[in-house]
């Protein structure tokens, strides 16, 4: 589980990902997988490819 500290990428990309529930504070677990990811923010999952998920700075809140 982590937190979102910061997005990085261009200004589409940004704003994509912050409509998809991953913008700046936002709790995020990874479900599974090493690329594609599955994470859940804001009770939904959703798959980022590696490319989008190296653009998501998380900040490690606990380990399970």
């Amino acid at each position: 589980m982590g937190r979102v500290r910061e997005l990085s990428g261009d200004a589409s990309f940004c704003q994509r990902v912050r409509e998809m529930g991953f913008g700046e504070s936002a709790f995020v677990t990874k479900v599974g997988g090493s690329g594609p990811f599955i994470c859940q923010v804001n009770g939904t999952r959703i798959a980022l490819s590696h490319a989008a998920a190296m653009g998501i700075l998380v900040e490690q809140l606990g380990r399970r």
